[in-house]
């Protein structure tokens, strides 16, 4: 059963955890086991502990944001040990795209980062999707190693390598639970930041959008306007004619939410859709309410994957045939 070994920085750890429950069923099944520094425990000596599991684990996960990027440790010793790994056929290195960042020019920048395209988890509609995808490559990669390595001895026999040298820290001797993740809890005060986090990422999100769409198509001009911290319009002239309008909000009257309003109308109880804040065990998450026909309501979303179900919302009409 090939060891996956996560190399990442604690900025995030969220994320981690979030893969990590995807690869449950794997570990259910038996096809792969996971380490990561957080397995360390007291009295254990930190470097030798990942010295051991990256020197030894078949498959190596970096997790790639510009945090990892930007650690010495992380590029300089993790990464350059797995590379030399994977050059010498000793492990699978996959690049996990998290953050948008220049990985492209990494040593890694060769190799086929997932999810798909190596799009960044982050952006993703539906994290739980991208995960999915980095989880049906792990599995590939667990599957091809165990193939190759059927006649290898067990790793409990390499650990005696080097003239018998002392045995790792790491495993002990007996059977343990892979299932030692904690839920976090989030205050009240993480989710308000999440909130206005948000809103200001669909306002340059809608910002950019009609910039774009009016540089790609004749005829159309996109008009934003940031009306004060709180709200925005957005609106589609094609021909100089209004064809689409929208006004986006939060707080207020309203309660804790995104409010998105056809027309130019702001507040008065009126809205057509909204996004909340949600959590679970390990992250914070958009859901929109599941009013509009072309939205749903059991999505974990992103901030882009909010933005995104907004845009499409003021868009959708202008794609239909007339």
């Amino acid at each position: 059963m090939p060891n996956v070994f996560f190399s990442y920085c604690h900025a995030d750890e969220a994320l981690r955890d979030q893969l990590e429950k995807q690869l449950s069923m794997l570990k259910r099944q038996g096809v792969i086991e996971t380490w990561h520094d957080r397995r360390i425990g007291a009295g254990q000596e930190i470097d030798a502990a990942i010295d051991d599991h990256i020197n030894s684990d078949e498959i190596i996960l970096l997790l790639v944001s510009p945090d990892f990027i930007a650690s010495d440790y992380c590029y300089n010793i993790e990464m350059a040990r797995a590379m030399e790994r994977h050059a010498a056929k000793e492990a699978t290195v996959i690049p996990v795209i998290l953050r948008p960042c220049d990985w492209h020019h990494a040593p890694f920048g060769k190799l086929l980062g997932t999810p798909q395209d190596g799009k960044p988890v982050t952006l993703w509609p539906d994290r739980d999707e991208a995960f999915l995808q980095v989880a049906k490559e792990v599995r590939k990669a667990a599957e091809r190693r165990s193939r190759g390595q059927q006649n290898t001895a067990p790793r409990a026999e390499r650990n005696d390598f080097n003239g018998g040298s002392a045995p790792s820290l790491i495993a002990p001797d007996g059977p343990r639970s892979s299932n030692l993740r904690m839920a976090k809890s989030f205050t009240q005060l993480d989710k308000d930041r999440f909130l206005l986090d948000s809103f200001e990422y669909i306002a340059r999100y809608f910002e950019n959008s009609l910039l774009e769409l009016q540089a790609r198509n004749s005829g159309y001009e996109g008009v934003f306007r940031r009306i004060d911290a709180n709200r925005f319009s957005a609106n589609i002239y094609k021909d100089g004619h209004d064809v689409a309008k929208a006004a986006v909000f939060t707080g207020g009257q309203m309660g804790a939410g995104i409010y998105y309003s056809h027309g130019d109308s702001f507040g008065g109880g009126s809205y057509n859709e909204a996004l909340t804040v949600n959590t679970d065990d390990q992250s914070m998450y958009l859901k929109t309410f599941g009013m509009a026909f072309q939205t749903r309501q059991d999505q974990k979303l992103s901030q882009e994957g909010g933005a995104e179900t907004l845009w499409g919302l003021l868009i959708a009409p202008l794609q239909r045939n007339r």
